[in-house]
């Protein structure tokens, strides 16, 4: 009896066809799963059997160890991100604002995020920077009572950028480029009392500024009144003096001095 199927020997030229399609084709899986590709603006934390092990990987072709390395990539663009919040001033006063907070995660610092924090980058905002934000600006509010935050935003501005920097240096984790505050909002007579405040504060400059302005202009009178002594008022006098006019004050210091001199004519 014969049998359909031919047998297929090793030696043989169908055995070696086949072996070197399996060959080709394990190479070919290998060399996929050895190989990927980091997209720019990410990094990639590269884990060995679970361990973060090497630096994160840069944007470009890299290598890995098939089924023993996996890849977790890390967004380092810089994100720009508005919290809106409630803190309470010195006078117990709520006011409200918006806090926008422009950031990137350290590219060397992904694999102590990976470790420490999160496996994704999604989770550095709200468990990172969210919290040291939040803590700065309640610090920060506490301390100045409602129309100094009115008057001094600007200024109160940065402290809370400063104190968010030094919050977030702690862990080292992320880079705060900038943070803003915006759309402060408070009580209706609060803002009235304030635009009033700051109306007299403008006075009082303005005043302040006019006296100042007079105090300098009697000084120099002053000084200018003690510098016009009888030879300084004579030399100014002949200066001036077109030769015509007949009456002339004395030459300081004459025996006449102090009456008028008739040129051309007789004198006193």
């Amino acid at each position: 009896m014969t049998t359909p199927f031919r047998n297929v020997t090793p030696n043989g030229p169908s055995g070696a066809a086949t072996l070197v399609l399996v060959l080709s084709f394990t190479g070919f899986l290998l060399l996929t799963q050895a190989l990927f590709v980091v997209p720019a603006g990410k990094v990639a934390v590269v884990t060995t059997l679970g361990k973060v092990s090497g630096k994160p990987r840069r944007p470009g072709l890299n290598f890995k160890v098939p089924f023993v390395q996996a890849i977790y990539p890390f967004d380092v663009r810089t994100k720009v991100i508005p919290e809106n919040f409630e803190a309470l001033t010195k006078d117990l006063q709520v006011i409200q604002a918006t806090a926008t907070v422009k950031y990137a995660v350290k590219k060397e610092k992904a694999g102590d995020v990976f470790s420490e924090i999160s496996y994704t980058d999604a989770d550095v905002y709200p468990r990172i920077i969210k919290p040291s934000l939040l803590k700065a600006l309640k610090s920060v509010f506490s301390k100045y009572d409602l129309v100094a935050i009115a008057s001094n935003w600007g200024d109160i501005s940065r402290t809370i950028e400063e104190s968010v920097a030094r919050e977030l240096d702690k862990f080292d984790y992320v880079d705060v480029q900038a943070l803003d505050l915006t759309g402060l909002q408070i009580a209706e007579e609060y803002r009235a009392a304030i635009e009033l405040k700051q109306i007299a504060e403008q006075q009082l400059l303005k005043a302040q500024t006019e006296v100042k302005i007079a105090e300098q202009e009697a000084l120099r009178y002053e000084t200018l009144t003690k510098s016009l002594d009888d030879q300084v008022l004579f030399k100014l006098f002949l200066d001036k003096w077109d030769g015509k006019t007949q009456v002339v004050p004395a030459l300081p210091g004459s025996k006449g001095a102090g009456n008028p001199v008739i040129v051309g004519g007789r004198g006193n």
